[in-house]
Protein backbone atom coordinates (compact mmCIF):
# COMPACT_ATOMS: atom_id res chain seq x y z
CA UNK A 1 0.00 0.00 0.00
CA UNK A 2 2.94 2.28 0.85
CA UNK A 3 4.42 1.80 -2.39
CA UNK A 4 1.48 2.64 -4.38
CA UNK A 5 1.21 5.87 -2.97
CA UNK A 6 4.22 6.33 -3.11
CA UNK A 7 4.30 5.89 -6.60
CA UNK A 8 1.15 8.01 -6.31
CA UNK A 9 3.19 10.68 -5.41
CA UNK A 10 6.02 10.62 -7.36
CA UNK A 11 3.78 10.66 -10.69
CA UNK A 12 1.98 13.78 -9.67
CA UNK A 13 5.35 15.38 -8.90
CA UNK A 14 6.44 14.54 -12.51
CA UNK A 15 2.95 16.07 -13.68
CA UNK A 16 4.65 19.75 -12.28
CA UNK A 17 7.65 19.93 -14.22
CA UNK A 18 8.26 21.98 -16.71
CA UNK A 19 7.24 20.69 -20.24
CA UNK A 20 3.79 18.36 -19.00
CA UNK A 21 1.64 21.45 -19.37
CA UNK A 22 0.69 22.05 -15.77
CA UNK A 23 -1.29 24.85 -14.23
CA UNK A 24 -0.83 26.36 -10.62
CA UNK A 25 -4.55 27.11 -10.55
CA UNK A 26 -4.54 23.19 -10.63
CA UNK A 27 -2.60 22.57 -7.58
CA UNK A 28 -3.29 25.69 -5.77
CA UNK A 29 -6.19 27.67 -4.52
CA UNK A 30 -4.96 31.11 -6.65
CA UNK A 31 -7.02 34.49 -6.65
CA UNK A 32 -6.67 36.84 -9.85
CA UNK A 33 -3.51 35.39 -11.56
CA UNK A 34 -2.72 36.22 -14.66
CA UNK A 35 -1.72 33.39 -17.53
CA UNK A 36 1.86 34.05 -17.57
CA UNK A 37 1.83 32.79 -13.68
CA UNK A 38 -0.51 30.54 -13.99
CA UNK A 39 1.23 28.43 -17.15
CA UNK A 40 4.79 28.15 -15.77
CA UNK A 41 5.42 26.70 -18.96
CA UNK A 42 5.17 30.14 -21.31
CA UNK A 43 8.34 31.24 -19.73
CA UNK A 44 10.98 30.40 -22.13
CA UNK A 45 14.81 31.70 -22.42
CA UNK A 46 15.65 29.50 -19.34
CA UNK A 47 19.39 28.01 -19.45
CA UNK A 48 22.89 28.19 -18.29
CA UNK A 49 25.57 30.21 -19.71
CA UNK A 50 29.29 29.29 -19.54
CA UNK A 51 30.63 32.26 -17.00
CA UNK A 52 33.38 32.03 -14.82
CA UNK A 53 33.57 30.28 -11.91
CA UNK A 54 34.71 33.19 -9.77
CA UNK A 55 31.83 35.18 -10.41
CA UNK A 56 28.81 31.98 -9.62
CA UNK A 57 26.58 33.12 -7.35
CA UNK A 58 23.46 31.48 -5.67
CA UNK A 59 21.04 33.14 -7.96
CA UNK A 60 22.61 32.11 -10.71
CA UNK A 61 21.75 28.50 -9.90
CA UNK A 62 18.17 29.68 -8.98
CA UNK A 63 17.84 31.53 -12.20
CA UNK A 64 19.09 28.29 -14.30
CA UNK A 65 15.66 26.41 -13.29
CA UNK A 66 12.64 27.06 -15.48
CA UNK A 67 9.88 27.96 -12.84
CA UNK A 68 7.14 25.05 -11.71
CA UNK A 69 3.92 25.43 -10.43
CA UNK A 70 5.25 25.13 -7.02
CA UNK A 71 8.38 28.02 -7.65
CA UNK A 72 4.64 30.77 -8.80
CA UNK A 73 3.30 33.19 -7.16
CA UNK A 74 -0.11 32.51 -6.39
CA UNK A 75 -1.60 35.92 -6.02
CA UNK A 76 -1.47 38.76 -8.05
CA UNK A 77 -2.28 42.43 -7.16
CA UNK A 78 -1.16 45.03 -9.61
CA UNK A 79 -1.10 48.83 -9.17
CA UNK A 80 -3.45 51.41 -10.65
CA UNK A 81 -1.41 53.35 -13.43
CA UNK A 82 -3.20 56.81 -12.24
CA UNK A 83 0.34 58.69 -11.21
CA UNK A 84 1.90 57.56 -14.60
CA UNK A 85 -1.47 58.89 -16.58
CA UNK A 86 -1.64 62.04 -14.70
CA UNK A 87 2.66 62.41 -15.53
CA UNK A 88 2.27 61.49 -19.64
CA UNK A 89 -0.29 63.81 -20.30
CA UNK A 90 1.17 66.84 -17.73
CA UNK A 91 4.73 66.22 -18.47
CA UNK A 92 8.01 65.68 -16.09
CA UNK A 93 8.52 68.70 -13.84
CA UNK A 94 11.01 70.78 -14.68
CA UNK A 95 13.39 72.97 -12.25
CA UNK A 96 13.14 77.10 -13.72
CA UNK A 97 15.48 78.26 -11.30
CA UNK A 98 18.33 80.30 -11.55
CA UNK A 99 21.92 78.65 -11.93
CA UNK A 100 24.48 80.30 -9.59
CA UNK A 101 27.47 77.55 -10.14
CA UNK A 102 30.21 78.68 -11.87
CA UNK A 103 31.07 77.02 -15.51
CA UNK A 104 34.18 74.69 -15.45
CA UNK A 105 36.91 75.39 -18.21
CA UNK A 106 36.66 72.37 -20.01
CA UNK A 107 40.27 73.32 -21.39
CA UNK A 108 42.44 74.03 -17.89
CA UNK A 109 41.21 73.48 -14.21
CA UNK A 110 43.25 76.13 -12.91
CA UNK A 111 41.54 78.83 -15.05
CA UNK A 112 38.22 77.92 -13.24
CA UNK A 113 36.56 80.72 -11.65
CA UNK A 114 34.98 84.00 -11.92
CA UNK A 115 38.41 85.83 -13.03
Amino acid sequence: MAAKVNELANNDYEATLPGHGAKTSDYYQTESLPNKFNNPDVFKGYGSKQSNPMYITSANEYGSHPPTVHTMPYAFHSKNQKFSEHLGQCGMYRNYSLNTSVDKNPVSSHRDGLF
